[in-house]
Order: structure tokens, then sequence, then C-alpha cells
């Protein structure tokens, strides 16, 4: 962690207290009326690498953190079919489970520079997945719009020690917001990255930012998340633009047959 981000951390480390930060309001979300609400968070596995977490914005899209999205041995992207996307896993049954077809991360994120405040600020990334996964399943979260009233923000993530079942901090707080970069006081650990930051919008959660990154003064754990303004519709653009070319499977009849090789008739005129 840099220098600019410690720093943060430090100035705003005493405006919640530790036992606020941390602790306040987890839950485990194991059983189906537990789960109600949160379906669209889903644990994304990323082959023998380890996990992150992902967040449905759409039937058939994630919104994650770059660094969860591009091989560190090779800086690109994750193959198709690499990474799996689990919604609403609990204890080894996800209510869907998809592929992901396709990666769009930030152009400017460098996925083994060091952390520092640049590198969270472009932090972020869409996975496309092979097929959509119906809104009776997940009911994807919309992105934050407007001012929001207070500090209150709440994450939903799995993580080291809590890998098998959505854990839910119900309230934690903003610490800063500046120069691109927010600052928070929840509980997020290995595992909790590309998890959504969420805050309030009248009666709905929305989606504020990304966990990124993670720091500690000795005192308590502050997390770092980024501005999402035009971030996601650039990469959005870039989904589109690259999205895989459907592939068209074309068969020729041969002179005088009446039948393709896929068993239609075609009846000729008269209807004989």
């Amino acid at each position: 962690m840099t220098r600019v981000l410690l720093g943060i951390a430090f100035v705003f480390s005493f405006i919640v207290t530790t036992a606020q930060a941390q602790n306040s309001g987890k839950r485990r979300l194991t059983d189906r009326d537990d789960l109600y609400g949160w379906e669209a968070v889903g644990r994304l596995d990323i082959g023998d690498e380890g996990f992150c977490t992902g967040t449905l914005i759409a039937r058939d899209i994630v919104l994650t953190a770059a660094h969860c999205a591009l091989d560190k041995a090779t800086g690109r992207p994750y193959a198709p079919g690499e990474v799996t996307f689990r919604a609403g896993l609990s204890d080894g049954q996800a209510l869907a489970d998809r592929k992901v077809i396709q990666i769009a991360a930030h152009p400017e994120f460098v996925v083994n520079a060091p952390v520092s405040a640049p590198r969270v600020r472009v932090d972020v990334a869409l996975m496309r997945l092979e097929e959509p996964i119906p809104y009776s399943i997940a009911d994807p979260f919309a992105l934050h719009s407007g001012r929001i009233s207070d500090s209150e923000i709440s994450v939903a993530s799995y993580g080291r020690g809590r890998a098998e079942a959505i854990t839910r901090q119900r309230s934690c707080n903003i610490l800063q917001r500046a120069q691109g970069l927010i600052s928070f006081n929840c509980d997020v650990t290995f595992g909790s990255s590309g998890s959504a930051i969420l805050a309030k919008n009248g009666p709905r959660w929305q989606i504020l930012s990304v966990v990124s990154a993670v720091a500690t003064d000795g005192r308590q754990k502050v997390g770092y998340g980024m501005e999402l303004s035009g971030t996601v519709s650039e990469l959005k653009a870039i989904l589109r633009r690259d999205a895989p070319r459907p592939t068209a499977n074309i068969r020729r009849l041969q002179p005088g047959s009446d039948k393709s090789s896929s068993g239609a008739k075609f009846l000729s005129a008269g209807g004989s």
C-alpha cells in the first residue's frame, strides 16, 4: 500500500471506532429467505487460483475488480471458461452457475503494478456470462445515481474464512470521497475484492463502488474503492465492440435432393 493511501487511512481512521466499523450487523446469508434480494451477488471462481466476488448489473453482465479479471502471468483477461460466476452460492449450492466468456477490464489498469491511488481508480472490470440468468432467479443491481444522504453503506461478499456463503455487513461507513477514491470502514478481506459497495437510493440498495484494496493503520482496516462515473459505460462499449461473433452453420443441399442434412423436407409446388 502506498503512502498516499496509508495517509488517507490515518487521517480518517478516527471518524468511526473499530467496533462500530468492523462488526456492525454482519450476517451470513445461507437459506433462501436470507438470500432474498441478494441473489445477484456471486462468487467468481478463477480456475485453481482462488476467488473474488462479483455482482450482476444485467442478466449476463457481472461487475467486479480488474485485478480479479486479469491473469497475473500474462496481464491479459482470463480465457473464456476459466472463470465461473456462482450466483448466491451457499454451502456448495449456487442458484445459477455461468461460465464467463468475455472480459473487459479498464484499459489503464496494469495487473502487476503496485497498489496505489491511480491503480485503485481504474480497478474495474465487466464479465459477460455464457447465458443470461433469469430475473426470476436473480435481480441485477442498478448503479447508484444522484447524491447519497449520509455516509452509510453496505457490502455483501465472500472472503477468506467465509468463502462458502455471502456475508453481508448491513451497515458501515464512507470515510472519505476525494480525487476519484472512496475510503470506507467495512470489514473486507481476501476474496472480497470485486464486491459491490452499496448505498441506499430511496428504499433500494444500489452500487456506488467496487472493493479494490485494504490497508490498516494499526487500529482498524480501511478499504478503498473508486468512483464509477462513466467507467461502466465505457466498459460496456468495449464488451459490445469485442463481443464474440455468433457462428452460423450453413448446410449445402445436393442437386436433386428434397432433404437437407438436418432432415427438413421441402415440398414441391402443388403439395405433392
